[in-house]
C-alpha cells in the first residue's frame, strides 16, 4: 500500500490510498458522506489482487484531503475534484462509488460529453432515496459534535447506528476516521460545514435533484451496476425497482445480511459482486 496525494488546485489536495501495479486498469474508490477512505474494508486490496490499481480516495473535507474554507461541498465540487484525479490516470477507470461517492460518479460520468471513467458500481445508492434513512444518517453524523472521551465511546455509538453489525474487537479502523483534538476529545474527521450545506436543501431543490439524477443516470454509456444492502433503509426495494425501470441497461446484485454500509456489513460479498463485474466488465 502506497499513500499519495492528487493536487486539485495549488495547495489544495485529494489523498488516497494506492494498492496494485499503477500500471493495471485503475479502480477508483468513493467513499459516502461522513466516512474516509479507510471505509471500504479489505476491498480496495483485494480488487488490486486480482489484477487492478486500486485507489481509494479521501473526499475534499473528509480524512486527510484538503478542507474547503468556503463550504464547497456541492455534488459539482465533489465531481470537479474526480475529474481532476482522473485526469492525473495514464488510464480510464472504473468507479465504485458508495453513496455521496455514487452520486458523484453519476452525476460526473452521466453529465460529461464524453465518457470520463470505463464503468460505475453505484453502492447503495440511486437517484431517489428513502428520506426516512437519509434523515437517519443526518441524525447520526448531527450527534456528537462535542467529540468522545475515547475510541470505546465512538464505539459504543457506531454499534448503536448499527446494530445488526457484529462489534469489531478492533478499533484500528474506527481510529483512523477520528483525530484527537487539544482538549483531549476524539472527533469525527470531516467539515462539519458539509453537513449544514446538506441540510440545508429544500424539499423543491431536492426534487430538482432527484429528476437531474436520472436525466443523468439514462444517459449512462459505460457498464453500470447497483450494489443494493438487502436491509438498506436509504435504497429500498421500491426505490430499487423504480430505479430499474427507468434505467433497464443498469444491472444490479442485493447484499442480503447488509444495511446502508455495504463494503462494511458484508466485505466479503460486496467485494466478489464487484469482482465479477470488473471481470465481465473487461
Amino acid at each position: 500500500m502506497q499513500t499519495i496525494q492528487f493536487e486539485i488546485y495549488p495547495n489544495f489536495f485529494v489523498i488516497a490510498d494506492t494498492y496494485g501495479n499503477p500500471n493495471d486498469k485503475p479502480v477508483l474508490f468513493l467513499h459516502g458522506g461522513g466516512q474516509t477512505r479507510h471505509s471500504w474494508g479489505d476491498s480496495a486490496k483485494i480488487v488490486a489482487e486480482h489484477g487492478y490499481y486500486s485507489i481509494a480516495l479521501d473526499a475534499r473535507g473528509h480524512g486527510d484531503s484538503s478542507w474547503s474554507e468556503n463550504g464547497e461541498y456541492r455534488i459539482e465540487d465533489f465531481g470537479k475534484d474526480l475529474k481532476a484525479v482522473i485526469s492525473q490516470l495514464a488510464k480510464s477507470p472504473a468507479l465504485v462509488g458508495a453513496s455521496m461517492g455514487g452520486l458523484t460518479s453519476l452525476i460526473a460520468e452521466g453529465e460529461a460529453e464524453k465518457s470520463i471513467s470505463s464503468a460505475i458500481v453505484l453502492v447503495d445508492i440511486a437517484p431517489k432515496t428513502e428520506q426516512k434513512g437519509i434523515e437517519r444518517i443526518f441524525a447520526f453524523m448531527s450527534s456528537n459534535k462535542h467529540g468522545f472521551a475515547s475510541i470505546e465511546e465512538a464505539a459504543e455509538a457506531v454499534a448503536a447506528y448499527l446494530p445488526n453489525r457484529p462489534k469489531p474487537q478492533d478499533h484500528s479502523r474506527l481510529e483512523k476516521n477520528l483525530r484527537l483534538r487539544g482538549d483531549g476529545r476524539y472527533y469525527w474527521h470531516w467539515d462539519m460545514k458539509m453537513l449544514e450545506l446538506w441540510k440545508s436543501i429544500s424539499p423543491d431543490q431536492q426534487i430538482k435533484n432527484e429528476i437531474r439524477m436520472f436525466n443523468a443516470a439514462k444517459n449512462l454509456k459505460v457498464p453500470t451496476m447497483i450494489v443494493r444492502g438487502g436491509m438498506s433503509d436509504v435504497v429500498s426495494d421500491k426505490v430499487m425497482a423504480e430505479f430499474l425501470d427507468e434505467v433497464p441497461h443498469v444491472r444490479s446484485v442485493n447484499v442480503s445480511g447488509a444495511g446502508h454500509m455495504v463494503a462494511g456489513d458484508s466485505n466479503h460479498a460486496f467485494t466478489n459482486a464487484v469482482l465479477d463485474f470488473l471481470k465481465e466488465v473487461y
